[in-house]
């Protein structure tokens, strides 16, 4: 039993291996630079929301990581 459940999972996760990954061609790489696929559409907001972090923070840079600041300005 502990045999077929190894092999089954190991089918699985060549599936999904294999599906994932796909050649793009250039004729399509048009839809994939629209600006709907872009991680934050609108740029400035974006610039606008970090500058409030970071001064709100104290701190600057690495936007995604913990950082301290006691948040005077």
């Amino acid at each position: 039993m502990k045999h077929i459940t190894y092999r089954i999972l190991g089918l699985c996760t060549l599936v999904l291996m294999a599906t994932a990954c796909t050649t793009v061609q250039p004729w399509e790489r048009g839809s994939l630079a629209q600006d709907v696929m872009a991680w934050q559409a609108d740029a400035m907001k974006g610039s606008l929301d970090n500058h409030i972090h970071f001064a709100k923070e104290g701190t600057s840079g690495g936007g995604s990581a913990a950082g301290g600041g006691c948040g005077c300005n």
